[in-house]
Order: C-alpha cells, then structure tokens, then sequence
C-alpha cells in the first residue's frame, strides 16, 4: 500500500471515528425508527389500533429516545402521537412544515406503497425548536391508514 493510499485510510478510519463518537445517544437512529415503526404497525394490525395506542401511550418501550410512533388515517386525521396528545383528531392532509412542503401528503403516498422515508421539519418535543426530521412511515389496516416514527437529523 502506497504512502498516499496508508493517508487517506487513516484520514477515513479518523473520520469514521469521529462521527461515531459525535453521534448523540439520546437520538434515535433511521434503523431503531424503522424496527419502531415495523414493530407498531404489527402491533395495531394484531390488536387494533383502540388497544395499541393505549399500549403505547403506557409503555415506555415504545418511546425510546427522542422517538415516538404516531399514527394518521387514510383521509390525514392523527389518530395518536407519541409526543402531543392535543393533535389527536386534527386534519393534517393540508399540514406544511416550515419550508412549505405537504408532508403528510407524501406520508400517506409513501405507506400506501408500501413503506418508506420521508424528510420534513417538525418541533422537537424537548427543545421546542423546528429541527430537520425523517420519518419511516408504514401502512396500517385497522384503520386504514399509517404508523410512522422519525428520528430529528
């Protein structure tokens, strides 16, 4: 291996280092919201969302971290939140963030295909503050609708 190539790997392994050591642990990581998020549609889907939400709401299994699932019907109604209780039954179908994108739009498209990320900014429930937020969004059948949880970026 060449001086320059020995560099350049050291460089790398430092900064690879680096930001795993940076990472914050009291956030959530894209793999924990997306084995969260899996995890609680499976569960709505088994018990009902009735049964479920209240699970969530009294286990703290499901609020690791800064994490939390909350749940939209098919037509963008909250049925729970993890972090806000008052934004149960409010329409988000027409909710912008705070650069203008209808992100509960795109949630709900995403579930309906099946599943996927999708990037917005949101408050962060402990700071308060508008933070760049992902979040792994899943369909659910009872009701229709989906399950998501996010992680702030």
């Amino acid at each position: 291996m060449s001086a320059i190539a020995r560099r350049h790997l050291l460089i790398l392994c430092a900064c690879l280092a680096t930001n795993a050591w940076a990472a914050d642990p009291a956030r959530g990581t894209r793999d924990e919201a997306k084995v969260l998020a899996t995890a609680a549609a499976a569960h709505i889907n088994a018990v009902g969302s009735a049964q479920a939400f209240k699970d969530f709401a009294a286990d703290p299994k499901w609020r690791p971290k800064d994490m939390y699932p909350f749940s939209l019907d098919a037509n963008g109604v909250m049925l729970y939140h993890g972090a806000n209780d008052k934004l149960v039954g409010k329409n988000f179908t027409e909710v912008r963030d705070s650069t203008g994108k209808e992100f509960n739009k795109e949630m709900l498209a995403t579930a309906k295909k099946g599943g996927g990320w999708v990037d917005y900014q949101w408050a962060h429930p402990v700071t308060k503050k508008v933070e760049d937020k992902t979040s792994y969004v899943t369909k659910i059948d009872k009701p229709e609708g989906l399950v998501g949880v996010g992680i702030y970026r």
